[in-house]
């Protein structure tokens, strides 16, 4: 064997779960054999604070709420009988529910049965229930399913002209956990409207998503919709796929959502390992911060070689970033830390921005996701000898090669197929590496003040546009500058609102 060799490297940084079939490798890691001594009081420090959170301790101080989506996929690990009870009869009700749907005995208003979903919602009420349709989904789903996960009108149209003649059939699942989100909010109400237009009663093709109590609770009750499901203030929208956010649409679309559930719990167990050479998710954690010196200075690339991973990437980046992404840290010093994420697939990012990793700025590490089974079909060979497959596998070995060349550090990690049970275990294993890392740096990462902050400017931008509209009605000559004037706002607020109202009026 050449002296080079990174055999044993390999050896040492290769964990391999054999009962799940799963191994992460962080061999191509440039990090020193004495960097996890290092690091242990940092860890210990984050293993305590995991098991506190599991345990219904207040983990988002900045909100006094318990965190609970681990509890999701096991509820005998919630801390009260009440809880645990909430997440099996939920869980109950979204079966039977799904069942109901398929067997005709709950259907549209004017007979037949559903045969489509069009899911609203944003954020996190939208991000896991595509990325799991897209990871799952096939042709012969019960039902298949549309998305309004934004406010743009010219995308509201997209899907409804999509959608066409199919309304009639169409199941519309609204998620939001307030009933205040004006994404979602617009999203039904457009929804409703094409309903109308068509002659159907919209809440006998209607269900909830929401939290007890809420606007849009009390809306779907009032109008006769035709269930609700709860969600719950200790499940964040980035962590709410295993929720009824997620549950609800995927039982409807016939995906195995108890394997979806027990993949998440068995990484879950395996992530409990006191033992950071033996946690995956406490070594994703770990590379994390060596990589960016604790600091987020390099870009997480994350690259899955299979189509069906391909909204991974999109997926990771508001779990990542929502969570990291923090001014101040839970001392309350500024730190402005965070992880920027982005990717696509292989190989076919290889035709794309890889010619950058491979030569250019040295600002990120990759993530390798790697798929055992190339199809469930028969096999076909492009060559003698040769798959598609096998150039799949022999692409993503030979970049992960020429990156490491390079000096581009790299992770990669290993599942044996795309199922719901190791689309489950994918997600607990970030869920939990974001957790880990969060302490590490000591942010709070379930929280997000940024967000909100956005939500209350844009709301200042449409009191700000009611008022101009005012001033037009009675005045139209008057300049953008004695609009604003008048109104002591901003001037080039004002030119973008007149503008807008002039592309839209």
């Amino acid at each position: 064997m050449a002296s080079n060799s990174l055999w044993p490297r390999f050896q040492k940084y290769f964990l391999r779960y054999d009962d799940l079939d799963f191994s992460i490798d962080i061999s191509r890691m440039r990090f020193a054999d004495g960097f996890f001594e290092e690091m242990r009081p940092f860890v210990e420090k984050a293993f305590a604070a995991m098991r506190e959170l599991e345990a219904g301790a207040i983990a988002n101080p900045d909100e006094q709420r318990m965190v609970g989506h681990y509890w999701l996929r096991d509820s005998r690990l919630a801390p009260t009988a009440e809880l645990r009870a909430d997440i099996d009869e939920t869980n109950k009700r979204i079966k039977s529910f799904a069942a109901e749907v398929h067997a005709g005995k709950i259907a549209p208003e004017k007979g037949e049965r559903f045969k489509h979903v069009l899911l609203v919602g944003i954020g996190g009420s939208a991000l896991g229930p595509q990325f799991i349709n897209d990871a799952l989904g096939r042709a012969n789903d019960p039902l298949d399913i549309y998305f309004l996960d934004n406010t743009d009108p010219d995308g509201f149209d997209r899907v409804f002209d999509r959608i066409g003649d199919h309304l009639a059939h169409t199941l519309t699942v609204v998620i939001s956990k307030s009933g205040g989100t004006k994404e979602t909010r617009n999203g039904m109400l457009e929804a409703a409207a094409r309903y109308e237009k068509a002659g159907l009663n919209f809440g006998k093709h209607a269900v909830a998503v929401t939290g007890v109590g809420s606007e849009l609770d009390k809306h779907a009750e009032k109008n006769g919709w035709l269930t609700r499901f709860p969600m719950h203030d200790w499940v964040g929208g980035r962590t709410s796929v295993m929720s009824a956010v997620g549950l609800v649409p995927a039982a409807l679309q016939g995906f195995d959502i108890d394997q979806f559930l027990a993949g998440a719990a068995a990484m879950d167990a395996k992530t409990r390992a006191a033992d950071p050479s033996q946690n995956a998710a406490m070594l994703l954690a770990l590379m994390w911060h060596y990589v960016g010196n604790g600091r987020g200075e390099k870009d997480m690339v994350i690259l899955p070689y299979k189509d069906r991973l391909m909204l991974f990437s999109k997926y990771l980046q508001q779990l990542v970033m929502e969570s990291l992404g923090k001014e101040k840290d839970l001392d309350g010093n500024v730190v402005h830390q965070g992880i920027a994420v982005y990717g696509n697939k292989g190989s076919t990012d290889q035709h794309a921005y890889v010619q950058q990793l491979r030569d250019g700025v040295l600002n990120f590490f990759v993530t390798f996701v790697e798929v055992q089974e190339d199809r469930g079909s028969a096999r076909f060979e492009v060559e003698e000898g040769v798959t598609s497959g096998d150039y799949l596998q022999g692409f993503l070995r030979g970049t992960r090669s020429a990156l490491y060349d390079s000096g581009r550090e790299s992770i990669t990690i290993t599942i044996p197929e795309v199922t719901a049970f190791y689309v489950g275990a994918l997600i607990a294993l970030y869920e939990r590496a974001v957790g880990f890392y969060a302490s590490l740096v000591n942010i709070n990462a379930y929280h997000q003040p940024g967000v909100e902050a956005g939500k209350k400017a844009a709301t200042r931008v449409l009191e700000l546009q009611g008022r101009v509209k005012g001033i037009l009605s009675a005045s139209p000559e008057k300049t953008p500058e004695e609009i604003a004037r008048e109104l002591s706002a901003d001037p080039e607020d004002v030119f973008h609102i007149l503008r807008h109202l002039k592309a839209n009026d």
